[in-house]
């Protein structure tokens, strides 16, 4: 899929009530949706474009005061899906860079904008399970792709105030990858 949106929204009650009005507005398909950390809902959905739009808007709509916060993309970059989904394979391991977020739809942003930005692969991008909230996109490629990358994401995440932090480290211990991978 190249089109993916997000809703997050404060509370889980809200959360599904959210999540079923978005499915039967729009032609969409669920990717994942559920309770995170600390007691929010999260509901990713793929599809068109026209139709993950007009479903995020009716999510807005619906969600009132507990949105978080939305984003509709229409041109995902390379293996964000994958990431979003836990299914990454990446091929290498040279430098390892992460951009850590407030925000689910943040993080997904900050990934999109990381491929994007230069040539790394990503490794994860992990949505607020099991980190009180907290989001996180993790990648690998030389040093110069991740830093490039890292930054591309931190800006995004940073335009919407929910950048956490960010790290690059040029040459990982090669038991970290059994830590990240």
């Amino acid at each position: 899929m190249k089109s993916i949106g997000v809703v997050e929204v404060k509370n889980v009650s809200k959360g599904v009530l959210v999540t079923d009005e978005m499915l039967k507005s729009a032609g969409v398909t669920l990717i994942s949706s559920g309770s995170v950390c600390p007691g929010k809902f999260v509901t990713v959905i793929g599809g068109e474009l026209s139709a993950i739009r007009a479903a995020a808007d009716r999510a807005e709509l619906i969600a009132e005061d507990a949105l978080i916060d939305k984003f509709v993309i229409g041109n995902l970059g390379d293996k964000v899906f994958e990431a979003v989904c836990g299914v990454a394979e990446p091929t290498r391991k040279e430098a390892f860079g992460i951009v850590e977020t407030f925000t689910a739809a943040s993080a997904i942003e900050a990934a999109d904008a990381a491929v994007k930005a230069g040539d790394i692969e990503l490794i994860e991008v992990r949505l607020a399970r099991g980190m009180a909230g907290k989001c996180f996109a993790s990648m690998t490629g030389s040093v110069a792709a991740v830093k490039a990358a890292v930054e591309a994401g931190a800006r995004t995440a940073s335009e919407s105030g929910v950048l956490i932090n960010t790290e690059v480290i040029a040459n990982p211990h090669p038991e970290l990858w059994d830590v990240v991978l």
